[in-house]
């Protein structure tokens, strides 16, 4: 009896050992960022120079359970999202009235630049316990016949919860975070200004 009992409380713990490493396995997104559309339609056909670069330092952009636990990462590699950023902004280009191209000598171009892009679950000063807060940056650099302009666009995201959000959850939302920070980079009237010129 008194085995019985003792597999019994082994088993129990084994199950929940499994259900914690679980809870905290790593997650590694495939992020699909869309965007919405509304850009100011400045182009004429004209033909863009594009070049997209991940400037972050590190592919990992936090962890769920808000402690640097190597087995709870949350992780957006740069070969799957920069080509995903990438369509997106031939995309907006596209319906602004530019022709995207890879080089263009001399002609205008574009380089976007995502610099950050951050899920955090709170700090000792202020715990997150049940919420997350999500940001990323774009830079926007653009040059066209000597002149520069430079953007910086960012789109954060609390999101509350009461059970700690999965795959599916977590890529719905750093998704949708990346599509407005393309948004914002594509609505600024001078970086279309400029494209144009």
């Amino acid at each position: 009896m008194r085995q019985w009992f003792a597999f019994k409380g082994l088993a129990v713990l084994l199950l929940l050992g499994l259900l914690a490493a679980c809870a905290q396995s790593p997650q590694i997104l495939s992020v699909s960022p869309k965007v919405s559309g509304g850009f100011p339609h400045t182009g004429n056909g004209q033909s863009v120079s594009l070049e997209v670069v991940d400037g972050r330092d590190s592919s990992v952009i936090g962890t769920r359970s808000g402690s640097p636990s190597a087995t709870s990462t949350i992780t957006v590699e740069a070969n799957d999202v920069i080509p995903k950023i990438r369509v997106q902004a031939e995309n907006a280009l596209r319906s602004m009235g530019f022709n995207p191209i890879s080089s263009n000598a001399g002609g205008p171009s574009l380089t976007l630049t995502l610099t950050d892009l951050a899920y955090a679950r709170g700090t000792a000063e202020q715990p997150l316990l049940d919420a997350s807060q999500l940001q990323a940056i774009i830079q926007a650099e653009v040059v066209n016949g000597g002149n520069t302009y430079t953007g910086r666009y960012t789109a954060k995201r609390s999101q509350s919860y009461a059970v700690k959000p999965d795959w599916d959850t977590n890529n719905r939302m750093v998704s949708e975070l990346l599509g407005n920070a393309l948004d914002r980079t594509f609505r600024d009237q001078q970086l279309a200004n400029l494209l144009a010129r």
